[in-house]
């Protein structure tokens, strides 16, 4: 079957067919080694299928390292209008499909210490000097453009533009392709730096999660490497951002076109403008100052990292997943979370680089850089919104596990920009950390809702994780510790003030009206007038990121305060269980762990288990939980101002549900009419194994459920056995039983159950004797059937064996030893009786 390719090049005149066939003919004479190295020797002659063709061909035949070093020399020799055919598939083949069918090269998993030679390779090509950035700015200079599906934009973007409704970044203007009867397309058209930072972003969530059994250490992969790099290069902390590459030697690739001023967006909640309604094409501003154009490219990375990593969630969709039937849109990975904490501490530090003349309000009046202006507006008004709804959904999704982690010290750098500015402190001791200055006071009101809102939340996680646990522990100490700062929480609490201020009815006010303010707006369009009411800016901040209607629970409210008293509680549950935990592994016999592998461990046949990861880590875990637990309630008491009189009453409360052990706790609960209620703390504790109710077996024991430690098919033979044996000799067993002297007592030690008439009732309240039940003497054989008994007697067979006793006398000396044992214990036990009163 005749290809399409080839019957396109037949149509050609003959003299152009002949042109194009010539270095064809010489690749198959052996002249050149590839298709692609006869390409590039008539660069000019060849049609750019020919060389996407070639280039995919040698994708598959040859070495990676080849691969690379032959893409080079296309990008240098080609023109852009042969390389921008092979861009989109050169894209996908670095950073993978959409459709996360095609892995690319893998960035996510590649690393240095273990494929050096093709992370050296990889990152050279990539850096952002590098050959594949340069190919970029070649194609940019021809104002090529490149279709983006937004079938895999986020779920907001998606929804708006397929609603026709602009979404309220601009990132996203002028881009939307309309088809030619009027309807709305399913693409952006892309220029070539865009289309590349859109799928290298991207690549970051589309491809499939990294299995669990491959052990990749993230900050050490090639993926997060260069986006350290991309943004030291973009967001450059010290000087500016450097020039594009030079296509051509001693030509530098033009800046494209101004940007358009953005429009001023609604918040999320308000009506936004049709698309249909709102004119795409803008005219374009006129900027005097060339220097405008040197950042576009870090204004459109930072956009397009916020827009694909945070802007999975809008208010109304985080406002639907309140409901428990809600089903969730996306879900971040661990690995997702610690590149975006990454992007956050480099924010601050590009935001904190201005100079103090430059970061002063009164230069806002002044002739500034468009560098200066967007150092100001790179985290308000880009990343704050989403962030916050990022946040707010990690902290109520996240799985209740150690992996929250990550989350939490992606939310705590951002709390903390001074720990980024250049003029930083070192840190102080744990004792004394250092006061954070009151220059950060407008920073921390004006992103108040950070603090509060989330430090609320997480206190309603930490009372529903295992505390005993060193890493849940070590959450909790780390959150403490950050907010017990000196001057920090004295900066909230104004910031609170200043909210919960009453509005005045002030000439100056009457018509103000709290809407978001253009956050996500470029950093060319006109900055907001400031605003000198601290009160009217922390009001519109917390109504821009929740909403008008918004119910606020001040973190140093009573509702948060009940929440901190509950934490402190619980720590200290948590530390008196710890060292239970370290006092029972501590009375244990050093052979304890050899004699349970034997299976010579005491048997709990109630089949209760303590499940916490401090038995498998021993006693240093023990110690790390009890320091950070201390020290995370001495921080809480220090936020909060807690006396101490009250964690001492925490203390004597946790004494009082104590046994004569003081070890073993009832969980918590309340005496209702039918007996005990358990409390939401007490169904807390019992799900985490703190505490437990003591519950035995109040059966025949011969009925039990077979145990873990028992030979299922033998106890079923040997319970048939001894059923046998009781209905055959029940009178003679009676008999026995019932006689006074030696052999009687012999007997009743052997054929009754113990301890029958002293059973009581499970209810720990009030308990009271279960009446005698009537059951004649029986044998029971099931020990007989338990693997201890089992290697205890082949261990005694085995040490009788190597002193010449054979199976017989073993046996008989067995049975001697046991007749000893039994009589007296039958002695023992008859002696009691006469002494009970």
């Amino acid at each position: 079957m005749t290809s399409f390719g080839a019957v396109a090049e037949w149509r050609l005149p003959p003299l152009r067919r002949a042109m194009l066939w010539v270095p064809q003919w010489f690749a198959k004479k052996a002249i050149f080694n590839s298709p692609l190295e006869a390409a590039m020797a008539f660069p000019h002659l060849q049609q750019p299928s020919f060389l996407l063709a070639s280039l995919k061909a040698d994708s598959i035949n040859k070495p990676f390292a080849q691969q690379c070093q032959d893409l080079v020399k296309v990008i240098e020799d080609f023109p852009a209008k042969e390389l921008h055919t092979i861009f989109p598939w050169l894209v996908e083949s670095i950073f993978g499909s959409l459709d996360g069918v095609l892995a690319g090269w893998n960035l996510r998993c590649l690393q240095g210490r273990v494929n050096p030679v093709e992370y050296s390779i990889v990152m050279e090509f990539l850096d952002p000097g590098g050959p594949m950035m340069k190919l970029v700015y070649k194609l940019q200079a021809e104002d090529y453009k490149f279709d983006f599906p937004v079938s895999y934009l986020p779920g907001p973007v998606k929804a708006s533009i397929q609603e026709c409704i602009l979404p309220d970044s601009p990132l996203y203007h002028n881009k939307v392709q309309f088809t030619p009867t009027g309807g709305l397309g399913l693409n952006l058209a892309l220029n070539p730096f865009e289309y590349y930072i859109f799928f290298f972003a991207l690549s970051l969530i589309t491809q499939k999660p990294l299995p669990v059994s491959l052990h990749v250490r993230t900050s050490d992969c090639a993926y997060f490497i260069l986006v350290d790099r991309y943004l030291s290069w973009f967001l450059p902390t010290e000087g500016s951002v450097p020039p594009p590459l030079s296509s051509s030697p001693g030509g530098t690739s033009p800046s494209p076109p101004p940007r358009t001023p953005a429009m001023p967006f609604a918040s999320y909640g308000l009506h936004h403008t049709s698309l249909l309604k709102r004119h795409i094409s803008h005219q374009t501003s006129v900027n005097a100052d060339p220097a405008s154009h040197e950042i576009w490219r870090s204004e459109t990375l930072l956009q397009v990292f916020v827009e694909m990593w945070l802007h999975h969630y809008s208010l109304e969709m985080y406002q639907k997943m309140q409901s428990p039937h809600a089903k969730e849109s996306f879900t971040p990975t661990e690995e997702h979370v610690l590149v975006v904490r990454l992007l956050l501490k480099h924010l601050h530090a590009f935001a904190n680089s201005l100079k103090p003349e430059q970061a002063s309000p009164s230069a806002h009046s002044h002739a500034t850089s468009p560098l200066e202006e967007f150092k100001r507006a790179a985290v308000p008004r880009f990343v704050q919104q989403k962030l916050y709804l990022f946040l707010q959904h990690c902290f109520g999704h996240w799985p209740l596990d150690a992996s929250f982690r990550a989350v939490l010290e992606m939310w705590l750098s951002y709390l903390q920009p001074w720990r980024y500015a250049p003029d930083k402190q070192a840190p102080g001791s744990d004792s004394q950390p250092r006061c954070v200055s009151e220059k950060w006071a407008p920073f921390v009101q004006e992103n108040l809702l950070m603090y509060t809102k989330l430090f609320v939340g997480f206190l309603n996680r930490a009372l529903r994780t295992d505390l005993v646990s060193p890493k849940h522990a070590l959450m909790v100490f780390r959150v403490a510790k950050v907010f017990a700062q000196p001057n920090l929480a004295e900066m909230i609490q104004k910031g609170e003030q200043l909210f919960l201020e009453p509005e005045l009815v002030i000439p100056h006010r009457q018509h103000r009206l709290f809407t978001a303010p253009t956050f996500t707006g470029s950093f060319l369009s006109p900055w907001p007038p400031a605003v000198t009411d601290a009160s009217f800016k922390v009001k519109s901040h917390v109504y821009s990121l929740e909403g008008q209607d918004c119910k606020y629970t001040p973190m140093f409210g009573p509702e948060a305060r009940t929440l901190v008293l509950r934490l402190a509680q619980l720590i200290t549950q948590a530390k008196h269980t710890a060292k239970s935990i370290s006092d029972q592994c501590a009375e244990s016999p050093a052979g304890h762990s050899f004699l349970s592998w034997l299976g010579f461990s005491s048997m709990d046949t109630n089949g209760s288990y303590t499940a916490n990861d401090l038995d498998e880590m021993g006693q240093d875990s023990v110690r790390k939980t009890d320091e950070y637990l201390e020290k995370a309630l001495e921080y809480l008491r220090q936020i909060f101002r807690l006396s101490e009189a009250q964690l001492r009453q925490f203390t004597l409360a946790l004494g009082t549900t104590q046994d004569e052990n003081g070890k073993k706790q009832l969980p918590d609960c309340i005496v209702g009419e039918d007996g005990l209620i358990l409390t939401p703390l007490g169904r807390y504790q019992i799900i985490n194994g703190l505490r437990r109710f003591e519950i035995e077996y109040q059966g025949d024991p011969e009925l039990q459920p077979i145990r873990s430690y028992e030979i299922a098919s033998l106890v079923r033979t040997l319970f048939r056995l001894s059923s046998a044996i009781n209905h055959r000799f029940a009178g003679q067993m009676a008999a026995l039983c019932s006689r006074d002297d030696f052999l009687g007592s012999f007997c009743r030690y052997h054929l009754t159950e113990p301890g029958l008439a002293s059973r009581h009732l499970l209810s720990p309240v009030g308990r009271r004797q279960v009446a005698s039940h009537t059951r004649g003497p029986r044998l029971s054989l099931r020990f007989l059937g338990s693997y201890r008994t089992l290697v205890s007697l082949l261990l005694a067979f085995f040490m009788a064996s190597l002193f010449c006793v054979g199976p017989l006398p073993c046996t008989l000396l067995l049975t001697l030893g046991y007749v000893l044992y039994a009589s007296a214990m039958t002695l023992l036990t008859e002696r009691g009786k006469l002494h009970q009163p």
